[in-house]
């Protein structure tokens, strides 16, 4: 019995998704933030509709675990991420002038998985910004099914 052919570390492996990358969904626009943490996950696109904050990204190698899905942690990071700029960006959290925020508490409740080759959107709203407090909570979707969700609640910095 002979084996096929085995793979020198000089040969190339098969890319895990198109190149050039495909266009994101219609309304995605290249994320506005960036971060040390998520530069590694580039590229990131997002777009607002009202206060809902929507992150995607076409998951690919770097986005997954030892078994192919997307990792838990990009999800929860994400979330994050999202949750807190809908908080800061939305109607409430302009009228108290809220700046920077910070992360009190996140809870991540994953319900499925995503694999190479799915969009993945983190779907992310304000529930209540006040002056010392922010909630906002997210659904995290692969095409149309729910993988995840997050809610989270944020730290007001006082103003200078």
């Amino acid at each position: 019995m002979r084996c096929g052919r085995r793979l020198r570390v000089t040969d190339q492996l098969p890319s895990p998704i198109p190149s050039p990358l495909p266009d994101p969904p219609p309304g995605f626009a290249p994320h506005f933030r960036s971060s040390p943490l998520t530069d590694a996950w580039e590229p990131l696109y997002s777009k607002r509709e009202g206060d809902v904050l929507t992150i995607g990204v076409l998951i690919a190698a770097p986005h997954t675990n030892a078994r192919g899905m997307a990792h838990g942690g990009l999800i929860a990071a994400l979330a994050d991420n999202a949750v807190g700029l809908a908080c800061v960006l939305s109607e409430a959290g302009a009228a108290a002038g809220v700046g920077g925020i910070v992360t009190v508490s996140l809870t991540c409740d994953f319900t499925g998985t995503a694999r190479i080759g799915d969009w993945l959107e983190i779907r992310a709203q304000p529930v209540r910004v006040g002056r010392t407090l922010a909630f906002g909570e997210a659904r995290v979707m692969a095409g149309d099914r729910l993988i995840a969700r997050a809610s989270a609640v944020f730290s007001v910095p006082p103003k200078p």
